[in-house]
């Protein structure tokens, strides 16, 4: 694929790094206004480094936008003539809908919007996906180049904002979770890097044991709980203390307060 990434900032870095460490591009165009933060990717021989979005444009086939939203719609409009229908369009600018995407370069391209997460630096994201009516051909595609960096999920636009409460939002969410876990074990006696330790290494098996088997979460519950043991009794007492409300809650207090920055 010939890819270009439009403004390589910490979220195009990571982008890029992904599909180079995988090989998943022929030539690689990176645009930043200043170039110097990225001129270390010249030392690939499919990279090329410029400030100069337009020649980008015209020498890659999967435009990757990664700038911020303000600037977004200004640089669509100075490299909308250059688009023809070898170009897929993928946005991963939050907030940035479909419709105003089209209102800038028109309903007939290939357009799609992604959400990945600041895993995807780890080659980890959970990234979701969703297209125009045109750019339904091309999430395949999208989906190929994301799964490169992690897992991905096409949805509907109208569940992106919900989709970032529980992936983007939610690497926060979990990271909160681990620090207890952490401070749990610093009290029980070991030390904060042991206990950290303990505590992420945990956390990354139960989720691998989820999307390895593809079993409910309780399943696995019940392999590691006995009648009156400790797990059982561990889990009664957090859920007494409110750990799945107050979760659920924290998830909906986001969604409301994404919700209510739309509606501003």
């Amino acid at each position: 694929m010939k890819t270009a990434i439009i403004g390589t900032g910490n979220l195009g870095l990571s982008i890029a790094k992904g599909i180079l460490n995988s090989n998943g591009a022929t030539s690689m165009y990176l645009t930043k206004r200043d170039t110097t933060a990225i001129a270390e990717f010249e030392k690939y021989d499919k990279v090329t480094v410029t400030n100069d979005n337009r020649i980008a444009v015209e020498n890659s086939d999967i435009l990757i936008f990664a700038v911020q939203p303000i600037h977004f719609a200004a640089i669509l409009e100075s490299i909308k003539d250059l688009l023809t229908d070898k170009h897929v369009i993928i946005s991963t600018i939050t907030g940035f809908s479909i419709e105003k995407i089209e209102a800038v370069i028109g309903e007939d391209n290939f357009i799609i919007r992604s959400m990945p997460n600041t895993a995807i630096s780890v080659g980890k994201s959970m990234t979701c996906i969703c297209s125009n009516e045109k750019g339904k051909k091309r999430v395949e595609l999208a989906k190929a180049i994301f799964n490169r960096m992690g897992h991905s999920m096409e949805i509907p636009e109208g569940q992106m904002q919900a989709a970032t409460v529980i992936c983007a939002s939610g690497v926060a969410f979990w990271m909160r979770l681990i620090r207890a876990t952490t401070q749990g074990a610093i009290q029980l006696g070991f030390d904060a890097k042991e206990a950290q330790e303990l505590a992420m290494h945990t956390c990354n098996g139960a989720a691998s044991l989820l999307i390895e088997s593809g079993n409910h979460p309780e399943e696995e519950i019940d392999r590691v709980t006995t009648p009156m043991g400790c797990t059982i009794t561990g889990l009664n007492e957090m859920e007494h203390q409110g750990l799945s409300s107050s979760l659920i809650r924290g998830i909906i207090s986001s969604y409301d307060k994404i919700t209510e920055f739309k509606n501003k």
